[in-house]
């Protein structure tokens, strides 16, 4: 039996190798799947809001559509926060967020739209601006 035992071993380790893998490996395609199902509906929110109807007011109709690309941008870097793991990449997304956001108060605050009451204010600047100037949000890839 001993024998028996030590033969079939390193077919278990093999196994119980190949299952750990083969877990890791369908774990980390459903974060990836559930990562793209998001991004994916946020891109989607985002079109549609973007589809607006002019109103004959140019300021109002260029903040209609920046404000829903804006707001993708964030939902697009809450996603990445909830799945991704790269450090450097989440620091960005927060960045995002807060950028896009003071950009957003910033627009409807210019036309005379009232602010959300979690809207940051637009005469704020963040601490980290020094380092990253606000044009840097519209350098975002893809977007």
């Amino acid at each position: 039996m001993h024998r028996l035992t030590h033969a079939l071993f390193p077919t278990r380790s093999a196994l119980l190798a190949a299952a750990l893998i083969g877990g890791a490996t369908s774990l980390a395609g459903s974060v990836e799947a559930l990562f793209l199902a998001e991004n994916n509906a946020a891109m989607a929110k985002m079109m549609a809001a973007m589809d607006v109807k002019p109103s004959g007011d140019v300021d109002a109709d260029f903040v209609a559509t920046m404000v829903p690309y804006h707001q993708g941008a964030i939902d697009m870097a809450q996603a990445q926060l909830r799945y991704g793991r790269n450090e450097q990449l989440r620091r960005i997304a927060q960045e995002i967020i807060v950028t896009q956001q003071e950009e957003i108060a910033a627009m409807r605050q210019a036309i005379g739209q009232p602010l959300s009451p979690s809207a940051p204010s637009p005469d704020r600047t963040p601490a980290s601006s020094d380092a990253h100037p606000p044009s840097r949000s519209m350098n975002t890839p893809g977007l």
